[in-house]
């Protein structure tokens, strides 16, 4: 009896030393992970986007210019008999040739509308509650990137955040500082959400947060034109068994940029160099009119400091090999 006993939890046994295995050495390198700064470059903000609208004539009293609306003569409006002066309504084939016009140019009114209509839902927008993209592309760079690291602290401390003009300029900035280290790059990754205005805030805003949490500190910040930035001494208290000296293979910089961005905004799914090419210009390519939000994010921040491969593994599991 005792035998088979054994031999039942033998199995049971094993399954539990083995997740009890895996639990450890994975909270174990999640402490390790967060041991790293990182910086961050971010504002925009998501109200209604602005739009150019057609605004209608105003109307006058009648004798005072245009009048009020389809109908009324020539004094009153443009109206039906506006379009017959000459023939009437009763005028035979003059009437009816005049009724023709009438139509032709009522129908020339209605399919322009209905264009500028489809041309603004092919732009994303609809009515107050327009569709807005939600953006990530993550990077993963080989630790010899470090002219990357300092490229990313200038355009940190120079920026204008408070304006789309200055967070367009950033995101260019970003994207070039990344297009300029092609032999670096190692991971990659990009998904796009499309939502509705009035949710899209709390998408971009979970998206950020789930970055941020992967920081210890944010060692240099540019925030809605808040420029922070820890002292020296704060820097190297914060460094941990995650970090390394950049002097051997292994060794990472992860780069994320977060955009939100009016109308529909499509990235290639990276699954190659090309692909990761493609998706940074296109996200540069974002103009200020349509760019509503954007958090740059890079970690580690400090120079010469890198992430391991267990800290990339645990903290970035959705990223792919390019």
């Amino acid at each position: 009896m005792h035998k088979v006993l054994r031999s039942i939890m033998k199995p049971w046994v094993k399954a539990l030393m083995a997740i009890g295995l895996v639990i450890a050495l994975s909270f174990g390198h999640a402490g390790g992970a967060l041991a790293a700064g990182g910086g961050r470059i971010g504002g925009g903000s998501f109200r209604a986007p602005s739009r150019s609208t057609y605004s209608a004539p105003r109307s006058y009293a009648p004798g005072g210019g245009y009048g009020g609306g389809y109908g009324g003569g020539y004094g009153g409006g443009f109206g039906l008999p506006f379009l017959f002066p000459v023939f009437g309504l009763g005028g035979g084939a003059g009437g009816l040739f005049s009724i023709l016009i009438f139509l032709a140019v009522a129908n020339f009114l209605v399919q322009s509308f209905r264009r500028s209509r489809s041309d603004d839902d092919s732009l994303g927008y609809s009515a107050e509650n327009p569709t807005i993209s939600v953006a990530k592309l993550q990077v993963g760079l080989l630790a010899e990137a470090r002219e990357l690291q300092s490229d990313l602290n200038k355009i940190a401390q120079k920026a204008d955040t408070s304006s789309t003009t200055g967070l367009a300029e950033v995101l260019q900035e970003s994207t070039l500082a990344l297009l300029r280290h092609p032999e670096y790059w190692i991971y990659a990754g990009s998904t796009v959400q499309q939502t509705r205005l009035e949710a899209a805030e709390s998408q971009f805003n979970r998206l950020l947060i789930a970055e941020r949490s992967k920081f210890s500190g944010e060692t240099l910040s540019n925030v809605n034109n808040q420029l922070k930035q820890a002292s020296s001494g704060l820097a190297v208290a914060e460094k941990g068994g995650a970090l390394a000296q950049a002097d051997g293979p292994g060794e990472y910089i992860v780069v994320t940029l977060l955009v939100g961005s009016q109308g529909k905004l499509e990235l290639p799914k990276v699954n190659s160099s090309d692909d990761l090419r493609q998706a940074l210009q296109q996200l540069g390519g974002v103009s200020s009119d349509r760019l509503l939000a954007l958090e740059v994010l890079w970690t580690p921040q400090a120079e010469g400091e890198v992430l391991t491969s267990d800290d990339v593994l645990v903290q970035y599991p959705d990223l792919k090999l390019v």
